[in-house]
Order: C-alpha cells, then structure tokens, then sequence
C-alpha cells in the first residue's frame, strides 16, 4: 500500500487464538517460537518471531499491517546495552517491554505510535525487547518485575525453562 511489501506477523487470528490464548496455568517448556510472561497479574503466551541477528532486529515489524493479539516479536541482543526503538515504516501501535538479561521487565512503553521516528528509550541494561499490539501491557497489567521464560536466556534466567 505504498509503504512496502504487505507483513502479517502470526498464524491467523483464529489459530493463533486457540493455541496461544492467554492462560494462568503453568507451562512446562519453552520453545523458540514463542514467550511467556508471568507476574502478579498472572500469565501469558505470546507466539514470537525471534529477531536475534542484525538485519532481523532492523527490519523489526515493519511493514506489518496487523498482528494476532498473542503474538509479537522478540529482540534478542548479544549483550545488555542502552537502547532506544522507534516506529520507522511500523503501521501498528505497538507496546514495547524491556528485559534485562535475566529475563526480568525493567521498562514498559506502551503506545507506541505508528510511523513516528522519534527514539523511545528502553533503558541502560536492555538484552531482550519484546514487541506486542499496543493495549496489551496494560490490559494484561505487564509492569516492571514481570518475568519472560524464553530458551534464549538461558542459565540466567529469573524464570527458567521447564521450571
């Protein structure tokens, strides 16, 4: 639509709802393709794309024109590091949830307004961002302290795999 090449993100919305509903049980395992978040609130599943190489984590979800509700993308970085995002050729709002190394949120953006290039900043200690549809964090209660269980944490993970 003048924009780029068409992106949807995620299994179709009726799948993806039913196998990635969000859910208070525990869970088991982790795979690769997808991320769970607990904290107070309780906790959630979200199938992921996994941007864990340069030119995966700057393409981003550009382009994506829509997104399952349980689904997003998470960035994965060599080492913790100041970041800051922006929504360059992103066409939906998004919430960004930042991540120290242990898998524990140290920052919630939510909102992100589409196509706006102005720097949202993550933080000082950032390894992982996980991006899901704006609204989410806080319909869920996501907030700082909020642990993510995905395999690429490994042995310092808050909330290990099969823990």
């Amino acid at each position: 639509m003048g924009h780029g090449p068409e992106k949807v993100i995620g299994k179709s919305a009726p799948l993806a709802a039913a196998a990635c509903a969000f859910a208070n049980a525990a869970f088991a395992a982790c795979g690769a393709d997808e991320v769970h978040l607990r904290g107070d609130w309780g906790t959630a599943r979200f199938e992921v794309e996994v941007a864990d190489e340069p030119a995966e984590r700057a393409e981003g979800l550009m382009f994506v024109e829509s997104m399952p509700r349980s689904s997003g993308m998470l960035f994965v970085f060599e080492r913790e590091k100041p970041l800051s995002f922006w929504m360059r050729n992103t066409l939906i709002p998004l919430d960004m949830i930042a991540f120290d190394g242990s898998g524990t949120a140290t920052r919630v953006h939510a909102g992100a307004v589409p196509l706006d290039e102005t720097p949202i900043p993550l933080g000082g200690a950032v390894k992982f961002v996980l991006e899901v549809n704006g609204g989410t964090a806080a319909a869920l209660g996501v907030s700082e302290g909020t642990e993510m269980r995905h395999p690429s944490i490994g042995a310092a993970a808050a909330w290990p795999c099969g823990g």
